[in-house]
């Protein structure tokens, strides 16, 4: 059953990681400079060290070279690195997983001999899923108890000539879009549906452009393809559960969240116990005190949620054997995680009266990537219609992919 009992090794990874962003990445990531919505370039640094100690591996398989962590231990990381940064933590947790997806699951080994040497051998090599579009609902929006519509999924088209696919189309919110060496590109392949494409960075035919707004974490950017021409080899497959298998239905984006509530939880705790105010520190005060006490329910309720979700995509046998509800865990983490994280943020601000809001400290940073966390995911009211149709057992017809990513 469910376990809140880590193993030495999580303990370990987690204590190792949690020592690595308090020595190098938050000291970067809280310099004055950086405090301001939109400037923040990323700490490619701190992502090269965090790199180096295996962070970027860490849900390859042994064999391929990774650590082979589970869905919780990367969760747990996840979480550790968003103390420090968000952006640094979606950038490695979606390398890390798109790294076991493709390397471990879905590409032959004629592919995986082409690409896997170079990933392994070069710390700045990282991976990007190229999905969301532009004005396109490519988040497979729910119609409540309806089939899914039957129209195209991507506007961006991939057309097989001889022995190449030209692909045309722009992808938008692409994590890691500045740095990834390699894209994986989800197109409309003609009447076959959809598939993924391995286009490499350097690939004539493809644009990068930083996003300018500040609504997603990752350094996200736009990927335009231009006749962007790749070798039909590089062709994964028409349907490929890569969506599921790059970590949708692990909730490393809820564990995202809750490193950013936390740590404005932290910064408000500290503060607390520091100030002081009518001879008392402000934390024995009633009002301050109930106020954290809130907070830190709401991130351990918050914490079990998303543990268990993320134990549950290790365990799915914990379904069968009725251990757990047959309900989309990720999902109910993910509609408890939004709402609270903000909550936290704000109410960790409120601490600090009226320097919680000034624009050059921590607590302003904090209310902004929990904004961030706030909007940049599955709108809560249909992540809460997936939930409803959990609960009357309702399958939307050819609508398997939709499932598997919840």
């Amino acid at each position: 059953m469910y376990s809140l009992h880590l193993s030495p090794e999580q303990l370990q990874i987690r204590d190792t990681v949690r020592e690595f962003v308090a020595q190098e990445i938050k000291p970067l990531a809280l310099k004055a400079e950086r405090l301001e919505p939109r400037a923040r370039p990323l700490l490619v640094e701190a992502l090269d060290k965090a790199s180096q100690i295996g962070l970027r591996t860490l849900a390859l398989s042994e064999e391929a070279g990774g650590a082979g962590a589970d869905n919780l231990t990367c969760c747990i990381v996840t979480e550790e690195l968003a103390v420090g940064d968000p952006d640094i933590a979606a950038v490695l947790a979606q390398t890390s997983t798109l790294a076991h997806a493709l390397f471990d699951r879905l590409m032959t080994e004629e592919q995986r001999a082409r690409f896997l040497p170079a990933f392994l051998a070069e710390q700045r090599y990282h991976l990007a899923l190229a999905e969301h579009e532009p004005d396109r609902d490519t988040a497979l929006g729910i119609n409540y108890h309806r089939p899914q519509a039957r129209e195209a999924r991507f506007a961006t088209a991939a057309v097989r000539a001889g022995d190449t696919w030209i692909i045309n189309g722009r992808k938008d919110r692409v994590v890691g879009a500045s740095l990834a060496a390699l894209f994986a590109v989800r197109a409309s392949v003609g009447e076959n549906g959809a598939g993924t494409l391995l286009v490499p960075r350097d690939t004539p035919g493809l644009g990068i452009t930083r996003s300018e707004t500040s609504w997603h974490h990752g350094a996200c950017g736009a990927v335009a393809f231009d006749d962007c021409r790749v070798p039909a080899e590089n062709f994964l497959g028409v349907e490929s559960p890569l969506a599921a298998d790059a970590g949708r239905h692990i909730p490393q984006d809820q564990a995202l969240k809750l490193g950013v509530g936390r740590a404005a939880y932290e910064a408000a705790l500290d503060y607390a116990q520091l100030r002081t105010q009518g001879g008392r520190r402000i934390i024995e005060h009633q009002a301050i005190g109930a106020k954290l006490a809130e907070i830190a329910i709401r991130l351990e309720v918050a914490r079990t949620a998303i543990w268990q979700a993320a134990w549950a995509s290790d365990h799915p046998q914990a379904f069968a054997d009725r251990s757990l509800p047959d309900l989309p865990l990720t999902t109910i983490a993910a509609v408890f995680a939004s709402e609270a994280i903000y909550r936290v943020a704000k109410d960790a601000a409120e601490c600090f009266g009226a320097t919680g809001v000034m624009r050059d400290m921590p607590l302003h940073k904090y209310v902004q990537d929990a904004r961030t966390c706030l909007h940049s995911g599955m709108e809560s009211s249909e992540a809460t219609l997936r939930i409803a149709e959990a609960l009357a057992r309702y399958r939307r017809p050819g609508s398997a992919a939709v499932l598997a990513a919840e």
